[in-house]
């Protein structure tokens, strides 16, 4: 079978032909149908990613069909949960915690297998390349939105980054739980093709003046959903309500060189960290797209052979949305 996969500890990628997976008791095998690229992917095929090892195929995004495993699940269509031996303590993952495509075999070949505690059915109304593109940034949304922010209907959501795949998720989310969202962005497309999937406005972080054009057309935010971190965690605090949450996913941008802890304590604002989720979250998380039809945003599609091409189009961040890869 082909496989996407490194090559060396670099991280190098090639497409390699490999033995087809045999599944154990309580596993399933997996015929992929669609697999999607996330960030990390991209860091490990740069090397930025700890642990990188030969030999080990990439992907952490996939929808396909049971076709070897428990009678229960045989032909099955399913989703699968990136987010591996989360622990028991549902406010953090334990110290056994990993995630599909690094360090255990990932989505982007022809088969795989994994276990059944893993899969969820594939909602009706999701194609099978929608369904591979919600996983690890739906899972990442969803815990950041619902369980860490606890957006409720009413509020008053911003959310940075708009066209990566976790905002967009947040977006949609936010929307679904009744909140008016507006979003950040380098790009006027961006912003632009975030306000025709439903948010309320956006704003260009690279001008100095953003926060104080958010807070006259917008007014002041009860939640703030952003994964650069950087300068943008001290700009946030200028627009977030006394009392209000900043949910924190990751930090493209690094670490925050100022932080005004005064504004901080004295607003009663809360920074949570976060960062995928717990097996619960992610049946919650799909029962939420299914029961408000919620929809990913595909950027483009590319076949496994052209695997490299996709990749190269995520270093180049000009993405709206997932891109996908069809695999069979």
């Amino acid at each position: 079978m082909k496989s996407l996969r490194t090559i060396d500890p670099s991280g190098s990628i090639a497409l390699q032909e490999i033995d087809r997976p045999t599944p154990s008791p309580g596993q399933c095998l997996i015929q992929l149908r669609c697999a999607a690229l996330n960030r990390r992917d991209q860091w490990i095929r740069e090397g930025l990613y700890p642990g990188i090892k030969a030999g080990v195929t990439l992907g952490s995004d996939g929808c396909g069909v049971v076709v070897e495993g428990p009678e229960e699940w045989v032909g099955k269509e399913v989703i699968i949960n990136p987010s591996l031996d989360w622990g028991n303590d549902p406010a953090a993952q334990g110290p056994d915690y990993s995630i599909l495509g690094l360090p255990v075999d990932g989505t982007l070949a022809e088969y795989m297998v994994i276990g059944t505690d893993q899969l969820v059915e594939k909602p009706a109304h999701l194609t099978t390349s929608e369904a591979a593109a919600i996983p690890l940034a739906a899972l990442t949304a969803y815990r950041a939105c619902v369980t860490k922010a606890q957006i409720v209907a009413g509020n008053r959501v911003l959310v940075g980054g708009a066209g990566g795949g976790v905002s967009q998720f947040a977006l949609s989310i936010a929307k679904s739980l009744g909140a008016e969202v507006y979003v950040t962005s380098s790009s006027e497309e961006k912003v632009a093709r975030s306000v025709a999937q439903g948010a309320s406005g956006g704003f260009d972080y690279r001008d100095a003046s953003w926060t104080k054009q958010a807070l006259g057309s917008a007014g002041a935010f009860d939640v703030v959903i952003d994964g650069a971190a950087g300068p943008n965690i001290d700009s946030y605090l200028q627009v977030i309500k006394p009392g209000g949450r900043i949910v924190v996913y990751g930090a493209t941008a690094g670490k925050p060189k100022e932080l005004d802890v005064r504004r901080l304590f004295w607003s009663q604002v809360a920074i949570h960290g976060s960062t995928m989720g717990s097996p619960e979250e992610f049946k919650e998380m799909v029962n939420l797209f299914d029961s408000k039809q919620i929809r990913p945003v595909i950027d483009q599609m590319y076949r496994l052979g052209d695997g490299l091409q996709a990749f190269d189009r995520f270093k180049a961040s000009d993405h709206f949305g997932k891109i996908v890869i069809e695999i069979s």
